[in-house]
């Protein structure tokens, strides 16, 4: 018989070895995916966010450590600091979001409340990135490539990514949450992509 203690160390255990498996993913994609874009001061990888917002749907402390993991992974390869920085501030919307769905587990249960929560996970993901490549071309440029780099590529251009990559995180979620191990320590359960299920 296992005591209670002993469940919340299984679990604990399980958030922390699904956790690093998130890390790895998280650090390896963007080293070797073959769908890449780059267009100053904007990079676009292909599912390149997946980790962490796989990671948002298991718990707060799960995103963080991903966010964290993924920005740290990204250090010791010697990713160039802005990119290292702008994972850094993945933090922010990764922890949003899986405090979000926390509380509101049933947030994705019908495709309008999906399709909000991944616009709000988005403006906000392209909002903190703005912050971080701000300070690198203000006054480096003029106005109007100012206004393109920054507001454009990244602000825009992070909007569609994050919405890209969500999708993706959603077909990922709906295969891995059916293992018992992932779906008792995880606070989403299901998400609704489709406009109409069967």
């Amino acid at each position: 018989m296992i005591s209670l203690g002993g469940m919340a160390m299984n679990k604990n255990v399980s958030r922390m070895v699904l956790s690093a498996m998130l890390i790895a993913v998280g650090i390896l994609i963007p080293v070797i995916a073959p769908i890449k874009i780059l267009i100053e001061p904007m990079s676009f990888t292909l599912a390149s966010h997946v980790a962490i917002m796989v990671a948002m749907f298991v718990s707060p402390s799960v995103a963080v450590a991903v966010a964290l993991g993924t920005t740290l992974g990204f250090v010791f390869i010697a990713f160039p600091l802005p990119v290292v920085l702008r994972a850094l501030s993945h933090v922010v919307w990764a922890y949003a979001g899986a405090y979000y769905l926390k509380k509101h587990n049933d947030a994705l249960n019908s495709f309008a409340h999906t399709a909000l929560f991944v616009l709000a996970i988005g403006l906000l993901h392209a909002v903190c990135e703005v912050i971080i490549v701000l300070p690198i071309y203000v006054g480096t440029t003029s106005v109007n490539d100012f206004l393109y780099m920054v507001f454009g590529l990244v602000g825009i251009g992070t909007v569609v990514h994050s919405t890209v990559d969500f999708i993706i995180s959603i077909v990922v979620w709906k295969v891995i949450c059916h293992s018992r191990e992932v779906s008792s320590i995880s606070n989403v359960k299901e998400v609704k992509l489709a406009l109409h299920t069967k």
